[in-house]
């Protein structure tokens, strides 16, 4: 009986892998399509590509704007974060939680235990960290792409953008409860975005190193 069990277990769980691999395929044929037709789209109907001030296209210019703006964001998000430390440790003293300097303030990252309070001000210092975890790949590749396909590559950054924020905005509203991260469907952008600028710089790379446009 305990090995039928134990069988149906590695059944569930392989399932489960096989489920997650299947979706995570789906996503990256999905996401490489459309930066596939993009790029297309942009060398047949986009406007001609004309060198500007750097020798790129006069629309090289967007990507970088869309990042800069969304640096400044993550500036002033990382505030959220000092205000809500003093939030909860002044909220965990209130409710008579033990060493409440010693497990929240810094130079401790995150709180310390398990309580609600600590969940809740972990979300938010998640809803910050995690932006680092993306951000320098979304800008490197994001610059990269913009050489070659300025259209697409500003489209891919500001679904990233759009992405990313709500998702840090979920996470920090989550009140101690992660799932509600992706409570907004916008969330989900931000991995759109990321990928995409990942397919896009790939190509723009490809054409760099070959010398020609491999779209016309």
């Amino acid at each position: 009986e305990r090995s039928y069990i134990g069988s149906q277990h590695t059944q569930r769980t392989i399932a489960k892998h096989f489920g997650k691999i299947n979706t995570m395929s789906m996503f990256l044929v999905k996401v490489a399509a459309l930066s596939i037709a993009g790029t297309y789209a942009e060398r047949k109907y986009g406007p001609p590509d004309t060198s500007g001030f750097l020798g790129v296209s006069n629309l090289f210019g967007l990507t970088p704007a869309i990042l800069s703006g969304l640096s400044f964001w993550v500036v002033v998000h990382g505030m959220k974060v000092g205000k809500a430390r003093g939030k909860y440790m002044e909220l965990a003293k209130k409710d008579g939680e033990k060493d409440v300097e010693e497990r929240y303030d810094l130079p401790n990252l995150y709180a310390q235990g398990l309580s609600k309070h600590v969940r809740c001000f972990n979300c938010v210092q998640r809803s910050h960290q995690h932006i680092f975890e993306t951000f320098t790949g979304a800008v490197l590749t994001g610059i990269v792409a913009a050489v070659n396909y300025p259209i697409c590559a500003a489209a891919s950054t500001f679904a990233y953008a759009i992405g990313r924020i709500t998702l840090s905005n979920g996470y920090a509203m989550s009140e101690g409860d992660p799932k509600k991260r992706y409570s907004s469907p916008l969330a989900r952008c931000m991995w759109y975005g990321l990928l995409g600028n990942v397919i896009l710089s790939l190509m723009s790379c490809a054409e760099m190193v070959a010398g020609k446009k491999l779209l016309e």
